[in-house]
């Protein structure tokens, strides 16, 4: 098993959202889309695509009509390899359309004791789900954070909770991600 260090940040946003994690090359692609959804804090309502130059990647889907390759069947290393010196991105909820940047880097061998995949840094909140894209969620945060603004009652009784972009809840993140590890740990004979 081989690990690579992804450094995975949101685009378009301010402020910067951004996680770095540690996985095995050998994660299927499904299963890494699982893990993205944990560490940005997504919920896992929608369609997803992985990309690196002209490849995709993405869940077969007879009346959306793709040619991507199935997530079920590839591989971190695949896309890896792929990608060569282009980026990889991940585009999350076609409607709102949500593109994350990764960076991949192989750096060797697992630490023995160590669980894979591991959430190593969280920067920013993700955006809510469903809040319109980038031009949504910026008019969601222009409106909780100016009581004048006409749609504030109604963006922060939908938020149910305070938002603070700055401020991710960065253990939350972590034990779903850790959750996503030991579910997935190798089993020993």
């Amino acid at each position: 098993m081989t690990i690579a260090h992804l450094k995975i940040t949101l685009e378009g946003i301010a402020p910067v959202v951004s996680r770095t994690l540690e996985v095995s090359t050998n994660i299927r692609l499904e299963r890494l889309h699982l893990v993205i959804q944990g560490a940005m804090g997504w919920e896992n309502c929608h369609l997803y695509e992985f990309m690196a130059g002209q490849a995709r990647w993405s869940l077969p889907d007879p009346d959306f009509g793709t040619d991507a390759l199935p997530v079920a069947k590839a591989r971190l290393a695949d896309v890896i390899d792929t990608a060569g010196k282009t980026p990889i991105r991940y585009v999350y909820d076609f409607g709102d359309h949500w593109v994350h940047l990764i960076e991949a880097t192989i750096i060797g061998d697992p630490i023995p004791g160590n669980l894979y995949p591991r959430l190593l840094d969280v920067i920013g909140k993700c955006p809510p789900e469903d809040v319109g894209g980038l031009p949504g969620y910026e008019n969601f945060l222009s409106a909780i954070s100016n009581p004048k603004h006409p749609d504030h009652e109604e963006l922060t009784e939908w938020a149910g909770e305070p938002f603070d972009p700055h401020v991710p809840n960065a253990d939350e993140l972590r034990l779903d991600v850790l959750k996503l590890a030991k579910k997935w740990k190798p089993r020993t004979t």
